[in-house]
């Protein structure tokens, strides 16, 4: 068979091109990519690029265990690390447990999970919460503990503070010597901000009272639970504070505040 013109043209053509691409490697085949899910690298400390690691879910923080442990005058409870002593009262109507000092901030950010204080200190009272703080801390205090906590009546808050059935009769809770159980004017005030003792003091460094119940005459203030005027909204504040003078520290003083204010001179004890 011979081939015609035509036939010897195209195959010149053909062998033309082939040369042609060989020469400029165009001869490769030509695939579309595979498109694969990678995880973004990162660069660490030393520049080297690495694979970041898959996130896990935020695990939610745990709640801390409480005990108690009781006899026949006292009950101490620990939640977490910080322990809490609260001391029986009888004499006067039920028995009731009031707290053997102000409620420290240790124990409000074990509770709450954090420290509104102005003078800050793990022993030193709570202060900077308003009697709505009040509650909310013993709402939660109750859930962890299973108890009915609550804040004093003023009734039982002045009896506690005289002494209850064992008093003698002191004009401030414990003594007739002021100095020798409450942090005031004298001591804590007039002394200057740049002085150590300017302000609220660690719970338990003065004399307690016939009960065993400490700072219920000066450090800071006390919410009680009542009604400072039935007519009104403020509640009652007993005790005095770091900045009063001592007339303002005697056992039967009264004083009220606002239940959404918060002050650098009023915290709160816990009754049972």
């Amino acid at each position: 068979m011979k081939l015609s013109d035509i036939d010897r043209s195209t195959l010149l053509a053909v062998a033309f091109f082939c040369i042609f691409a060989a020469a400029h490697g165009q001869n490769k085949i030509i695939t579309r990519p595979t498109q694969t899910t990678t995880t973004k690298p990162t660069t660490n400390n030393s520049g080297t690029r690495t694979t970041a690691p898959t996130k896990k879910p935020a695990q939610a923080a745990e709640q801390p265990t409480a005990t108690t442990t009781t006899t026949d005058s006292t009950m101490t409870i620990t939640i977490g690390k910080v322990s809490f002593k609260m001391v029986k009262v009888e004499g006067q109507g039920a028995p009731f447990y009031i707290g053997e000092t102000e409620v420290t901030q240790a124990l409000w950010t074990t509770v709450m999970g954090s420290n509104p204080s102005l003078f800050e200190g793990d022993n030193r009272p709570v202060e900077m919460v308003s009697w709505n703080d009040c509650q909310e801390f013993i709402a939660k205090l109750n859930s962890l503990t299973k108890r009915q906590f609550r804040l004093p009546k003023e009734s039982e808050w002045e009896y506690a503070a005289k002494g209850g059935s064992r008093s003698h009769g002191y004009e401030y809770s414990g003594s007739n010597n002021i100095d020798e159980v409450a942090w005031y004017r004298d001591n804590a005030e007039i002394v200057g901000k740049d002085s150590p003792d300017y302000g609220t003091h660690v719970v338990k460094t003065k004399a307690p009272n016939e009960l065993g119940l400490y700072d219920m005459s000066g450090n800071v203030w006390e919410w009680c639970q009542d009604l400072y005027d039935s007519s009104g909204s403020y509640r009652v504040d007993r005790g005095g504070c770091w900045y009063n003078f001592a007339t303002s520290c005697r056992g039967a003083n009264r004083y009220y505040n606002s239940p959404t204010g918060t002050y650098s001179y009023v915290g709160f004890r816990l009754a049972l």
